[in-house]
């Protein structure tokens, strides 16, 4: 996921919180922890997550709840903001004490498989597939909010990446923005060359959601479903040949493996924002930072291209779902919310607000004709995103740390692609297999 106004008063959050036990005091739950009562009086809680600078978010969900406030006689909504940070222990909680969790939750797409394994979220696939506006729901946003054909939530936005790259670097040296995987490389070799005080392109080899593009370009996977169980696939052929790709850029000739292989994504991004790089790749939700940045007017953005001139290389699609607890006890208006939540009007008024991209294809389409700035990001987004499995253990294998493991195995020349790739492979397996 890429997330996270501020929180109501102690106060209130009290008397909400003494509100919320006494009307699920006398909802009881069956043994599965779904509530036996859909009462359509009383108080709605939500929790979004907090962003930096919360503000304009905060706007956008008051006039929703506004609106869903005056056409429920004798319903309030309450929102709590949460720190994203803090976001796995404050939800599981919530899962494990249906007395005092919300009816509603903001998660980021990638908790999915993990929060529905905890047997946390209500499967809303019916009242999902009813809704008018679900056709145009992007796939891979819905497919984010699924498990095993079932669908536990509703997008409300979707973060893709892209190829950031310094207009006057390019000019400076009279490149043209690459059109292939290769000539990223070429470019990023060129500009080191000429401009040693810059990176070619930051890379950093704890940057997974930069590096899996490589990955995806190349034919490779990170996994692959067999009846019903996941089984690693980063140490296939064509996985190898995408990580070599990515690791290649690793080095003096464009970023040093001493500085960079231990960098992150937002490393990466600021040394882009900072004039240490020609190139990054970065998402939508990076725009602000390179505006405040020293390269402020000087850069432009492409599609990362993929090994083909005229390929895009399949991004990640990250961003978050807002979804229905299975404990509460407001099932009916719980779902009505989700939906004016994560509805079109909300979506194109979060978007103008925050920037966040909209899920639904048409809406996104809008967007763009209104911000010319977004259009390569949804033209990666229109040529089809790849998304992590679709399970409980991805969690465990992200914090473990695996796949940055393995790229800095291999930048810092301890092990070979091979050998990497099969440890790497090795250990999600054995984390798929709990």
């Amino acid at each position: 996921m890429r997330v996270s106004l501020s929180l109501r008063s102690a106060a209130l959050a009290a008397v909400v919180g003494v509100a919320a036990v006494a009307a699920t005091s006398c909802a009881p739950s069956t043994s599965d922890g779904t509530s036996e009562k859909d009462e359509k009086t009383g108080t709605l809680r939500v929790w979004l997550f907090k962003e930096v600078g919360n503000k304009p978010k905060e706007r956008v969900v008051d006039d929703v709840l506004k609106r869903f406030e005056k056409r429920h006689d004798d319903v309030r909504v309450t929102v709590e903001y949460i720190p994203v940070e803090s976001r796995a222990e404050k939800i599981k909680g919530a899962f494990n004490d249906p007395e005092s969790a919300p009816d509603l939750i903001e998660y980021g797409n990638t908790d999915t498989a993990g929060y529905v394994a905890d047997g946390g979220l209500a499967d809303v696939t019916r009242e999902i597939e009813g809704w008018k506006a679900a056709p145009d729901m992007d796939e891979t946003a819905k497919a984010s909010a699924s498990v095993k054909d079932k669908v536990y939530g509703a997008p409300l936005f979707v973060g893709v990446r892209a190829l950031y790259y310094r207009t006057d670097v390019f000019e400076e040296l009279d490149l043209e923005p690459p059109s292939t995987l290769n000539e990223v490389a070429t470019a990023a070799k060129r500009i080191r060359a000429e401009r040693p005080d810059l990176y070619g392109i930051a890379v950093g080899g704890a940057y997974t959601y930069g590096a899996m593009p490589f990955l995806w370009a190349h034919g490779g996977k990170i996994a692959e479903e067999k009846d019903g169980e996941f089984v690693s696939r980063v140490n296939s052929a064509a996985a190898r040949n995408g990580v070599a790709a990515y690791a290649d850029l690793f080095g003096d000739d464009n970023c040093p493996a001493g500085k960079c292989a231990q960098m992150t994504g937002n490393d990466t991004v600021e040394a882009f924002a900072g004039g240490k790089a020609g190139m990054v790749i970065g998402g939508d939700f990076n725009r602000q930072a390179m505006e405040d940045g020293k390269s402020k007017g000087e850069y432009g953005v492409v599609p990362l291209p993929g090994k083909r001139s005229g390929d895009i290389a399949p991004a990640f699609a990250g961003g978050n779902n807002i979804g229905v607890l299975k404990s509460t006890s407001h099932r009916t208006l719980a779902v009505s919310l989700m939906k004016e939540l994560a509805g079109k009007k909300t979506q194109r008024e979060l978007f103008s607000a925050m920037g966040f991209l909209p899920t639904f294809t048409d809406t996104r389409e809008q967007a763009a004709k209104d911000e010319p700035f977004v259009a390569p990001f949804v033209k990666t987004l229109d040529a089809g995103t790849e998304f992590v499995p679709a399970s409980p253990d991805w969690g465990e294998i992200d914090a473990g740390q695996i796949l940055p493991t393995m790229f800095q195995q291999i930048v810092s020349g301890k092990k070979s692609v091979a050998d990497a790739a099969d440890g790497a492979a090795s250990a999600m397996d054995e984390a798929f297999g709990k």
